[in-house]
């Protein structure tokens, strides 16, 4: 394994995340990686899924952040 790229203006947060899952609103803390678009606005991505398994960061899965 060798690293490629370390990527930079990237802070890893935990997020209170809400997620609908069967029909019910459910919250879980989730490690995310926080930042910035090309239009300056805050996007979090999700590292693991809402019942805690790591899964890679996948910027299909981003949120823009409401603050």
């Amino acid at each position: 394994m060798k690293i490629k790229q370390i990527l930079t203006g990237i802070e890893l947060v935990i997020a209170d995340l809400e997620v609908d899952l069967n029909g019910a609103l459910r919250t879980s803390p989730s490690l995310c990686a926080l930042l910035r678009d090309d239009h300056g606005k805050e996007i979090v991505v999700p590292l693991n899924t809402p019942d805690g398994r790591p899964i890679f960061m996948n910027m299909d899965n981003a949120i823009v952040s409401g603050s």
